[in-house]
């Protein structure tokens, strides 16, 4: 970072198509942009933005923000001007019954049909399907502990199949619907969801678990197949890990809200 710059609260992170790294943080900068080997390339100024969450690169390229206290999804240029907004409404955040509105909203995953899937989140509890006219098309979700009820969605992911999957956080476990939001199934022994990421070479789920300080890689099927990090400070340790991505060549990197970073971990 340049001379006197700090992360903030560091809680979204994701990769381009050339691998650069997209990193979202409650600090002075909200938005920067680094290479893959953690070379600054850019800050936005002027990001209007309250309180930063998820993160995520656009099928083309433009990169799409969530802010959590400005009850707000914006679409931006790589260069940083506003494309989008869609929410938050004289900053006054929307109930279940809103089309364009949310309350608290978390992340945005995006469908092959150009289709996006909002995360809403602390409060509303639901999540919201969009057409890539950023019209709202649909929602399911309410809160409570049954198939099809969350608490505190916190992500979203969409696999190749088209298979939707959604961090439940507080109710601790992963639900998976079709794109129409019929529920498929429930992971109940994975951990505490906070960020979820598809790789499809993989066919893969990445998973944040946040209480227990750790990464889980999980196939379609809910699966363990790896486990990486514990509770820490130091390098390679992890304190509330909040929201992962996963470069072309497998590296993976994870945002942090407690230790105000992003760590990468290489293969």
């Amino acid at each position: 970072l340049p001379k006197g710059w700090n992360l903030g609260e560091t809680s979204g992170v994701d990769v381009d198509k050339d691998d650069n790294v997209w990193v979202f943080n409650r600090g002075a900068h909200p938005v920067i942009q680094f290479d893959r080997n953690g070379k600054f390339l850019q800050a936005w100024n002027e990001v209007p933005v309250k309180s930063s969450h998820g993160i995520r690169v656009g099928p083309d390229g433009n990169i799409w923000a969530v802010d959590v206290s400005g009850h707000t999804l914006l679409e931006f240029t790589p260069q940083g001007r506003v494309l989008q907004v869609i929410g938050g409404v004289g900053g006054n955040p929307g109930n279940l019954e809103s089309k364009d509105a949310f309350n608290r909203p978390t992340g945005i995953a995006f469908a092959a049909n150009g289709d996006y899937f909002v995360s809403d989140g602390y409060v509303n509890s639901r999540v919201v399907r969009f057409g890539p006219d950023g019209l709202y098309q649909k929602q399911w979700g309410r809160k409570g502990t049954g198939d099809g009820e969350f608490n505190l969605v916190h992500d979203v992911a969409i696999d190749s199949k088209g298979r939707v999957y959604i961090a439940d956080r507080e109710n601790r476990r992963v639900q998976i619907f079709d794109q129409d939001g019929n529920f498929i199934a429930k992971w109940t022994d994975a951990g505490s969801p906070w960020g979820l990421y598809y790789v499809a070479r993989e066919n893969a789920i990445y998973m944040c678990d946040g209480y227990n300080n750790r990464i889980v890689k999980l196939n379609t099927e809910g699966q363990i197949l790896g486990v990486l990090g514990s509770y820490g400070k130091t390098y390679g340790k992890l304190d509330f890990v909040h929201n992962i991505a996963v470069d072309s060549t497998g590296a993976i990197y994870v945002a942090e809200i407690k230790n105000w970073r992003v760590q990468k971990f290489a293969k």
